[in-house]
């Protein structure tokens, strides 16, 4: 897929996981989201004939780059889980980056927010036009998207002038403090960033399966991305948020493939 070239998915083709029934869980055993196959052999490319040998080259890699903001380390952790998952699709490469930051040091010293390492770069508006596909991380501030992604998303003025972004599919996954602080709503409102840049949301929906319907524990995340409750910035994220990011890495490489493959 061209980047930011208005690529669509066929009208022909149902999106990977959706049938007449409920979803079942990939996770669990289903193979009604069977990413790993997609790939054909008919996409590699045939390098010039040498010694009397036609030599193929396997073809080159879907990037999803998983751009996020991280205070405290529980966006990060989503990031990485959802990374493992993008990796796991043959054909697929997730890289993570991090968005500037835009507090200064002292504040953020008075916040007590832990350094920084250096496993993800910073990425400039710049570079998302690089991407085959784009995850989205961050934390929640009243309900919408920290600042710091804010201003990330409002440095992209020049790929909006140029429609650079056009028909990239993207999705989001959140952190909140609390259980009523906006899993939903701080997905709902970044949603205006990718209608303007012309982008192609991709939500989950139920296709985690059985453990999007359980009652039985506290667990972020909707059927618009991946969450976590990180409640003062102590509670580490359970086994089901972290599944469920992983999940929905390895959902999105798979309509990033569809996506390629349909251009």
């Amino acid at each position: 897929m061209g980047k930011g070239g208005g690529c669509l998915p066929s009208k022909q083709r149902a999106p990977i996981g959706v049938s007449d029934q409920d979803p079942p869980n990939p996770e669990r055993g289903s193979s009604s989201i069977s990413v790993q196959n997609q790939i054909s052999s008919a996409n590699a490319t045939a390098a010039p004939v040498q010694d009397g040998a036609l030599q193929v080259q396997p073809p080159k890699k879907l990037k999803i780059f998983i751009v996020f903001y991280s205070m405290y380390g529980h966006v990060e952790i989503l990031a990485k889980k959802m990374k493992k998952g993008v990796d796991s699709v043959e054909g697929v490469e997730g890289v993570l980056y991090r968005v500037p930051e835009t507090l200064a040091p002292e504040v953020l010293d008075q916040m007590r927010v832990p350094q920084k390492d250096n496993e993800a770069p910073v990425i400039s508006a710049e570079g998302l036009v690089e991407a085959d596909g784009l995850l989205f991380g961050f934390p929640t501030r009243y309900g919408s998207m920290a600042s710091q992604m804010k201003a990330f998303f409002d440095s992209t003025g020049k790929l909006w002038e140029q429609q650079r972004l056009v028909g990239v599919p993207a999705g989001f996954f959140v952190s909140t403090g609390t259980q009523g602080g906006g899993q939903e709503t701080t997905a709902w409102t970044a949603i205006t960033q990718l209608a303007h840049h012309g982008m192609v949301y991709v939500p989950i929906g139920y296709t985690f399966g059985a453990e999007m319907f359980k009652m039985d524990s506290i667990r972020g995340g909707s059927p618009y991305g991946a969450g976590v409750f990180s409640g003062d910035g102590t509670r580490e994220p359970s086994e089901t948020e972290l599944a469920l990011a992983e999940h929905q890495g390895r959902y999105m490489a798979g309509m990033v493939k569809r996506f390629a493959q349909s251009s």
